[in-house]
């Protein structure tokens, strides 16, 4: 162990531990007031650095969804993180063994991958461990927070809290979808499917994991074959 590099990746880590906190406390919030115990909420962003996956995850175990449905549409929310594990595989140093690999893959998300891949040096598994573990302890934390909470703020307040999950998806979509057409035209795309799956009789009898699982394989699809990126690219 480096502590020198371990303190690197704290360092660097940090930032996205501060930002884990508020969405996991939403998180929290909303698993407990949908009937989840605490530890359980607890339990799976203990397990689950994977936020969006582990939302849609989440509803699915509370709607008493099938273990297909939750394989599945966890499986294709979450398959970004083999492209990205691939591409800091690709940056480590000699000494990360199989172990160490196993271990580094379990905190690799958006934000600790962005920053991974902007370190010019090697990544030592010293500095990959530091810069997992804040961000863990954060997202972790954050639902501690918001899942004892529940109990503790007002019901007024918590619901207020409720939509922040919301509201971080629309500061995601936004920025995009200004600047680039497709993805624009994607997130239209989305919510009409979205919206059809909910009221058109024909399409109403998918439960909600199958209507997930069917829009984003269709709708990413059909993204990619109108809007292909140029090689050069």
């Amino acid at each position: 162990m480096n502590k020198q590099e371990f303190k690197e990746g704290i360092r660097d880590g940090f930032p996205i531990c501060l930002g884990y906190i508020s969405v996991s406390m939403a998180f929290g919030l909303t698993a407990v007031k949908s009937g989840m115990p605490i530890w359980s909420a607890i339990l799976i962003s203990l397990t689950n650095l994977t936020s969006a996956g582990q939302f849609a995850g989440t509803n699915l175990l509370l709607a008493q969804s099938s273990y297909i449905e939750l394989m599945i549409t966890t499986f294709i929310i979450n398959i970004r993180y083999f492209l990205m594990s691939l591409s800091v595989s690709q940056k480590v140093d000699k000494e990360f063994g199989l172990k160490e690999r196993l271990i580094a893959s379990f905190g690799v998300t958006d934000e600790v991958f962005a920053v991974s891949m902007q370190r010019r040096s090697e990544l030592t598994f010293s500095y990959m461990l530091g810069l997992i573990l804040t961000p863990i302890l954060g997202w972790t934390g954050g639902t501690i927070i918001g899942a004892v909470a529940t109990s503790l703020l007002p019901a007024s307040l918590t619901d207020a809290m409720g939509i922040a999950l919301y509201g971080m998806f629309i500061a995601i979509i936004v920025p995009p979808a200004r600047e680039h057409r497709s993805v624009l035209i994607a997130v239209i795309l989305a919510i009409a499917a979205s919206y059809a799956f909910t009221y058109l009789p024909v399409l109403s009898v998918f439960s909600g994991g199958w209507s997930v699982i069917i829009i984003t394989v269709v709708v990413s699809a059909l993204a990619a074959w109108l809007f292909p990126i140029p090689e050069e690219e």
